[in-house]
């Protein structure tokens, strides 16, 4: 068996070495065993884990509701309603985002279109708003 190195498990998933270290600190990763140097031995699983953690943060979950999934992954009596739940709240939580984004833009692109872009701070509509907040209502 060829031992998996911390640079195997690192290239093999995508991230660095720092990450997986990182993972393994945070619990997100199980602490790996070691060779008779002390160095650390990963397996396929962890590379397996380690694209999970990633695939769930570019969906946008925290590292703490991934751990969360991560518990559900390792339970045998979970249920696939548990994990429906959290993405429906992650979801929702997203769709706020995405509302206060659209609410922020909005509020924006008038003081943008209205700057014009030249002379001095006191004639710049943008600094204006943000200093005079009864003016304008700001996100």
């Amino acid at each position: 068996m060829t031992r998996k190195t911390i640079g195997w498990v690192a290239k093999e998933a995508g991230v660095n070495a720092q990450t997986v270290l990182y993972y393994e600190r945070r619990g997100l990763l199980p602490a790996p065993s070691r060779s008779m140097n002390g160095y650390r031995v990963f397996n396929d699983a962890s590379v397996r884990r380690i694209r999970f953690i990633k695939r769930s943060q570019a969906l946008g979950f925290t590292l703490k509701q991934v751990m969360a999934l991560l518990a559900l992954q390792g339970e045998q009596n979970a249920s696939c309603a548990e994990v429906s739940s959290m993405a429906a709240n992650h979801l929702q939580d997203i769709e706020t985002k995405i509302h206060d984004l659209e609410r922020m833009r909005d509020a924006l692109i008038p003081l943008v279109e209205a700057c014009p872009k030249n002379g001095t701070l006191k004639a710049c509509p943008i600094m204006d708003s943000l200093d005079n907040p009864d003016d304008q209502e700001v996100p």
